[in-house]
Formats: structure tokens, C-alpha cells, sequence
């Protein structure tokens, strides 16, 4: 399945979201540490208790090659989950990125570290270690509900979601839907417009 996630990465985060029936969108801003990445792979998730941690540490030795970690509170607020030294063992694992729906410290040592993260804000306030939270259940980020294997894509566009059981469906269509959009790229290149390949010009004559 790995050949089957660094499609999806490459396809795009737009490309898949549009493929699967513009369903599926993280609808909330993060931030992409690393500039230039793009990562897919399935879910494996830490649903933290509320400005507490726990979770992110016991689902570390959990973490899998290929995975993308995902980390929840039930609220959203600018508390650090991770930072360099749990990213570290994030990376060391094999994961291939990670999302925080909350806050990542040691920013510059992160973005050494060569992980690429997407962050909902960069903040330093520690989290408690007080509530184990859960690992490897669903959560919701940005409106969109994460299951554990969910393929979960990042890039400089955002983030999205596909269903572990659509994985298949969707990658056929992104590859139809990239192969259309290079189509119309050689024709705009060639001077032709969107305004007329669209019909928009027939609609308007037509209102």
C-alpha cells in the first residue's frame, strides 16, 4: 500500500478532495512547518485529553513506517502536544507526518528534525500529563471525523481525508481527474481559455 500513499501525496491535497466528491476536507487552517512537503499515509491517532499530552506518549511506540500521526484534544486551543523531543521518536518510528490540532513548540528544532508537521498554531504553553486520553479512536479536525487507517493527505493547500474504504474508488478518480487537468493545461498554454472550454460564454449568451 505504500505506492498507493505517495500517489495520493502527489496527486495533491485539491486534486484527491475534488476526486472524492469534494468530500473529506480538514476545514480549518494549519500551518506547514516544512515548506515544499507533501505527505499521505493512514491515520494512527491520539485523541488527548483536554490540554494534556498522555496520549501523545503512549502512542508512540505504537507508530508505524508510512503512517501520518494525528493529534486531537476535544477543544482546540494553543497547547503544545509535541515538540522536538517527541517528534523525534515520531520520526525515528517511520511516521511520514504529522497533524496537530492544537499547538507544536521548538519550532526550529522541528524544522531541523526534517519531520514534515502541520500545526494549528506554534505556541509554547506546555500540556499536563495528568489524563491518558485514548489512542487509535476517531476524532474530528476541522469539522472532519478521522478514523484510525483513514488516508490522511497534507500539503501546502491543507489537509483532507479519504475513507480506508474508498482509498481505491478515489485514487482512480484522482488519476482520471490529473489527467484531464493536464489536458486543459497544455490547451491554456496553447492560448485557449477556461471562459470557453467551460461554456461560460454560451451560458452568457444564453441569460
Amino acid at each position: 500500500m505504500s505506492g498507493v500513499y505517495e500517489e495520493l501525496a502527489a496527486l495533491g491535497v485539491a486534486t484527491v478532495y475534488e476526486a472524492a466528491g469534494r468530500q473529506g476536507l480538514v476545514d480549518v487552517e494549519l500551518e506547514q512547518l516544512l515548506a515544499g512537503t507533501s505527505v499521505a499515509g493512514p491515520a494512527r491517532i491520539a485523541a488527548c485529553a483536554q490540554d494534556d499530552n498522555w496520549a501523545v506518549h503512549q502512542v508512540m511506540p505504537s507508530v508505524r513506517p508510512g503512517e501520518v500521526l494525528v493529534l486531537a484534544m476535544p477543544e482546540p486551543r494553543p497547547v503544545a502536544l509535541v515538540g522536538d523531543l517527541l517528534l523525534t521518536q515520531a520520526k525515528v518510528a517511520g511516521a511520514v507526518g504529522v497533524m496537530v490540532d492544537a499547538s507544536v513548540r521548538d519550532v526550529d528544532a522541528v524544522r531541523h528534525l526534517g519531520l514534515p508537521v502541520w500545526a494549528r498554531w506554534r505556541r509554547v504553553r506546555g500540556a499536563a500529563k495528568d489524563s491518558p486520553g485514548e489512542v487509535d479512536v476517531a476524532v474530528t479536525v476541522g469539522g472532519q471525523r478521522i478514523e484510525p487507517g483513514d488516508a490522511v493527505l497534507m500539503d501546502a493547500d491543507g489537509a483532507c481525508v479519504v475513507p480506508a474504504a474508498r482509498i481505491d474508488e478515489v485514487l482512480v478518480a484522482a488519476r482520471a481527474r490529473a489527467a484531464r487537468e493536464a489536458t486543459l493545461r497544455t490547451r491554456y498554454e496553447n492560448g485557449e481559455f477556461s471562459y470557453d472550454l467551460n461554456g461560460l460564454r454560451e451560458k452568457e449568451g444564453r441569460s
